[in-house]
C-alpha cells in the first residue's frame, strides 16, 4: 500500500522580497526600462531559490532580452505556481499575460494592470511566508 501524495509541496529556500508595485514602475520608467530585467531576473531567481523549481534569474533574464512578451506568460504562471505549491488559489496564471499581450499597446495600460497582479501575487506570496518589506 502507498501512501498519497501530499497536500502541497513543501518549500526549499528562504523568501524572497517583497518589491512595492509603485516603486518597481518609477524605476523601470526612471531607467528607460532597464529595471524590468533586473525585476524578471530577481523574482525569479529568487522564486527558483525558494522552491527548488523555475526557469531561474539567468533564463528569465535571456528570455525578457530576446523573447520578452514570453516573460509575462511565465512569470504570472510561476507566481500563480508559488499560490498552488501550498494549496492555496492561484491569484494570477499564464493567461493574466494576455493582459500585456492584448492591451500593451493602448498606452501601455495591459503592461501595468498584468504588472500590478503579477507583483501583487508575488507580494503576497512573500508575505504569507514572512517576509518583510
Amino acid at each position: 500500500m502507498s501512501l498519497p501524495p501530499p497536500a502541497y509541496a513543501p518549500v526549499h529556500g528562504p523568501a524572497g522580497r517583497v518589491r512595492g508595485t509603485g516603486v518597481c514602475i518609477l524605476l523601470t520608467i526612471v531607467t528607460f526600462g532597464l529595471y524590468a530585467f533586473y525585476w524578471f531576473y530577481a523574482v525569479h531567481d529568487e522564486m527558483r531559490r525558494h522552491t527548488g523549481t523555475g526557469i531561474g534569474g539567468l533564463v528569465a533574464l535571456l528570455l525578457a532580452i530576446f523573447a520578452g512578451i514570453v516573460m509575462t506568460f511565465l512569470t504570472s504562471y510561476e507566481a500563480g505556481a508559488l499560490h498552488r505549491r501550498v494549496g492555496r488559489r492561484e491569484p494570477v496564471s499564464a493567461a493574466t499575460g494576455l493582459w500585456a499581450l492584448l492591451l500593451g499597446w493602448f498606452f501601455l495600460v495591459g503592461l501595468i494592470v498584468w504588472f500590478v497582479r503579477t507583483n501583487g501575487a508575488i507580494n503576497d506570496y512573500w508575505r504569507s511566508v514572512g517576509a518583510a518589506r
